[in-house]
């Protein structure tokens, strides 16, 4: 196989700024499902345990399809893969018109499922070129920039829906709860299902386009000879022998889960303490503003003021805090903020209350979990890059389990009690940041002797 080029010499604008339009649109499609749960809750009638099957159908096909992907990207490239990822979601995105027209749950999930696919394909070639395009030691950084285009997207995702599919939201649900005329009713929840339709069809025309602009646009492949130079070892028989990758991937399924949680029930943590749609259709964005705010901490601090391991460890602690204060803070007090519609670009003022707040920094917590955890996961795993990128990618599964333990929690206890499963996960990422610490300066020790 002919060598590839050093990364570190390579010109990568070209190439990370493709990856960064493609990150934009992860975290567009990712984090309109914040939205999306409230709208399905009512437009399907669900309770809020099964509204959250809204994160599993779209996060367990990451466990489903990773290994599968890893196959596919073995067989097609990365430049290739990347394009049949976008195909797959445009049809995922297609699905929700008849899900939309018929008001079936099932049927969208199942566009929620093949989106998840797409994006499963997508990841897993994609975390892997940033972390392989430039040094390992600044990968954190790297990723943070990309961090930066998915969250900024995320932030505008869920307004962006819930401006369109909710307006008059208040009206319509009270309209809703005195309506007793079942044949009115569902005439009701019908025309706002119909409001899902033009949304996803708008952005299934986009993703073609970006399968197209990909498919003709140069992207440098990255050869197998390229992945052994993370560091990589032939003494390792399978990928199952690197500890850290293994620790690495319990460590991701629980970041995602808590991720997912912060982001997807925030919106529903507000209206069930009686916060205006209004209002708290922002609270998904304002989550993932702190997070933004995280990243950027992360590009200017790592590597040369703080490690990847120094930011894990940082996150995790702060991510406890934050979980207690969410719990113990009580529902009642609640403060007005301005805040900008990035959609309109206009100022606004938002009712929030403390406990929401706190829910909302864990997106600060949660800004450099996923770019620390990649590269020291990754460390070491050589020629095993794209099987190990795979394992970690299954374990975007934390995203569909996790939240669905919150419904459950949340239906027997509180919407507010239920956030007591964000703090055994960041415990999980602590530990993984220690064991990193450990293993680090015993290398070092032995390097010294």
């Amino acid at each position: 196989m002919k060598a590839a080029e050093n990364p570190g010499t390579r010109n990568n604008f070209v190439p990370l700024l493709i990856i960064g339009i493609l990150f934009f649109v992860f975290g567009f499609v990712t984090w309109i499902n914040g939205a999306l749960i409230p709208i399905l809750k009512t437009t399907c009638q669900l309770s809020d345990f099964v509204s959250y099957f809204v994160t599993f159908a779209f996060y367990i096909s990451y466990f489903v399809m990773a290994l599968p992907s890893s196959w596919i990207l073995k067989k097609t490239g990365f430049r290739n893969g990347m394009t049949i990822g976008l195909l797959v979601m445009t049809a995922g995105a297609l699905i929700f018109i008849p899900a939309a027209l018929q008001r079936s749950y099932i049927i969208f999930l199942l566009g929620l499922f093949t989106t998840g696919t797409g994006l499963a394909l997508l990841q897993t070639a994609v975390n892997p070129y940033v972390t392989i395009l430039g040094p390992l030691e600044s990968a954190a950084k790297r990723i943070s920039i990309m961090g930066i285009a998915n969250k900024f997207a995320g932030v505008l995702a869920p307004v962006m829906l819930a401006s369109v599919v909710l307006k008059n939201a208040s009206e319509l649900n009270e309209k809703l709860a005195i309506t007793t005329d079942p044949i009115q009713h569902a005439q009701m929840l019908d025309e706002l299902s119909h409001r899902l339709i033009f949304p996803y069809l708008l952005m299934a025309g986009f993703l073609v386009a970006l399968a197209v602009f990909i498919r003709f646009t140069h992207l440098p492949e990255i050869t197998d000879n390229e992945s052994d130079d993370i560091k990589g070892s032939d003494k390792k028989q399978t990928v199952f022998s690197f500890p850290n990758l293994i620790f690495g991937v319990i460590a991701l399924f629980f970041y995602v889960g808590v991720e997912v949680v912060a982001g997807d029930t925030i919106i529903r943590y507000g209206d069930s303490l009686g916060i205006a749609m209004e209002s708290a259709k922002y609270f998904t964005s304002l989550m993932l503003v702190f997070m933004v705010i995280g990243y950027f901490f992360g590009v200017a601090l790592i590597p040369r003021f703080l490690s990847q391991k120094g930011a894990l460890i940082a996150c995790s602690v702060s991510g406890i805090g934050f979980s207690l204060l969410a719990i113990f803070t009580p529902a009642s007090g609640r403060f007005s903020m301005p805040f900008l519609d990035f959609t309109t670009f206009a100022p606004i003022e938002l009712t929030i209350p403390y406990t929401v707040l706190f829910v909302a920094l864990l997106g600060l917590s949660n800004s450099l979990v996923w770019p620390a955890i990649w590269p020291l996961a990754l460390e070491g795993v050589g020629k095993f890059t794209k099987t190990a990128s795979a394992l970690l990618i299954m374990a975007i599964a934390g995203g569909a389990t996790i939240p669905l333990i919150y419904g459950y929690v949340a239906e027997i206890t509180s919407t507010q009690a239920a956030y007591w499963v964000c703090v055994p996960a960041y415990l999980v990422i602590l530990a993984f940041a220690l064991s990193v610490h450990r293993r680090q300066a015993k290398n070092q020790s032995a390097v010294q002797q």
